[in-house]
């Protein structure tokens, strides 16, 4: 079964290469959607069906933490596993994310590889909610 993602981050520049990324991945995506900040990622969240959320942290308006937080607290989006994009350093703000249910978190840079590794984990669970 294919998974519907939803990629959020302030650069276009970021959102295209991590949608090359994840088709480079040869996983099952059928769709990607964009947003820009964590304002538009629930806009997107309301009218489609998204099963994986792939968010940068830092980004205006709201940002990454508080669109987790957003998600988690909704029980039609609390099943989503959300997956951070972050060039954050500070161990602060990682943890904040996997304390509020972060599925786990790449830095940037990251390559195909990594994104890989990490959703194998991740979209299986999103392709049965």
């Amino acid at each position: 079964m294919e998974s519907d993602v939803l990629v959020v981050d302030d650069s276009a520049a970021i959102r295209k290469i991590l949608q090359r990324v994840l088709r480079q991945t040869g996983m099952a995506i059928r769709n990607i959607y964009e947003a820009g900040d964590g304002q538009e990622a629930l806009q997107v969240l309301n009218s489609q069906k998204i099963n994986l959320v792939m968010t940068d942290i830092n980004m205006p308006k709201m940002d990454g933490i508080q669109l987790l937080a957003a998600i988690k607290g909704a029980p039609e989006w609390r099943g989503i596993p959300v997956v951070m994009v972050t060039t954050e350093g500070g161990e602060a703000k990682v943890g904040e994310a996997v304390r509020l249910g972060a599925a786990g978190y790449v830095r940037k840079p990251f390559t195909a590889d990594q994104i890989k590794e990490k959703l194998v984990g991740v979209l299986p669970a999103a392709i049965s909610l």
